[in-house]
């Protein structure tokens, strides 16, 4: 069943563009595209199909991925606990709606480690969908300096170089607790493209408990998110961790979502939401919506939900 709802009803379901890859192509969004509300697809159900609909509702994979394109995934591999890590049938969903489409070449780019992607059997959908991963050394020369448009914490961020020989890039995170700024989703898991030597200068001393930290890790993570922007936030919310984030074991919460978007701060904020988080006490939600990568307020954004 398909439905549109507005925010009222929203809280009660839901209480307890593109990667434009020649570098300095891909900075802001064009002022026509921020005027208009943002929509939010929500699929319900088991988690490939939940994927199938949430895209479903933005008008399909070829809205966002070009006959011949090039295709980079970003899933979240950070740990093998459940509701850790993207889940493997919402990922497989993803490559077949890509080859649907009529993508050229889709593959998953990371500097985690080949086991955990073999952990958490993602590595496994890859092989058996025909998907590339593409696991790179943490050597910095593998990575690109990229100066941030208007970066307040961060001037430079440093991608992953291959990121540039791909047409599309589509964010792929799960929600979840994290240790300190208490979320994450779409504009973090960028940091899984960004250099571990540059997302070290992220995290200051204490970051886990003083509020400027806190804060500095956020502004940070959305002056990343100024210089790397994905056609397409596909974020699983089928089942989380709600403690003891981001590497779990932790409390699990089964929304049975899966949550996408073009806009990345309207899709964590809802993805906030979920389980009774206020966006505007997430910094990185509040900060991204000040500082124009999106919209906080769910009151000024379409979500469209599809149930079985």
């Amino acid at each position: 069943m398909r439905r549109e709802i507005g925010r009222r009803e929203f809280f009660r379901t839901s209480a307890g563009a593109g990667l434009t890859l020649a570098w300095g192509r891909f900075l802001a969004v064009p002022a026509e595209a921020a005027a208009k509300a943002p929509v939010v697809g929500v699929g319900i159900g088991a988690e490939g199909e939940a994927a199938l609909k949430a895209v479903r509702l933005l008008g399909g994979m070829r809205r966002f991925v070009p006959k011949g394109a090039k295709v980079a995934l970003l899933p979240n591999v950070q740990s093998r606990h459940p509701g850790t890590f993207t889940h493997p049938e919402v990922l497989r969903a993803v490559v077949r709606m890509c080859k649907k489409a009529g993508a050229g070449e889709i593959n998953a780019l990371s500097w985690q480690t080949a086991k955990q992607w073999e952990d958490t059997g993602l590595k496994a959908v890859l092989d058996a969908e025909g998907a590339g991963l593409r696991i790179f050394e943490r050597d910095e020369s593998l990575f690109t300096p990229l100066a941030v448009p208007g970066g307040v914490a961060l001037k430079e961020a440093r991608p992953l170089a291959a990121l540039a020989g791909h047409d599309v890039l589509i964010n792929m995170p799960i929600t979840k607790d994290h240790a300190g700024n208490k979320f994450t989703g779409a504009l973090k898991n960028l940091m899984g493209l960004n250099s571990p030597a540059s997302n070290r200068t992220f995290h200051r001393p204490d970051w886990q408990t003083d509020p400027e930290a806190i804060a500095h890790l956020d502004q940070s993570i959305v002056d990343l998110n100024k210089a790397v922007r994905p056609a397409l936030n596909i974020v699983d919310a089928t089942e989380f961790i709600v403690s003891n984030g981001p590497f779990g074991p932790g409390q699990l919460f089964r929304p049975r979502k899966v949550v996408a978007g073009t806009d990345r701060v309207a899709v964590d904020a809802y993805c906030a939401s979920l389980w009774g988080l206020e966006p505007k006490d997430i910094v990185q939600i509040r900060k991204g919506a000040e500082q124009g990568l999106g919209r906080m307020d769910l009151d000024k954004v379409v979500i469209r939900e599809e149930d079985a």
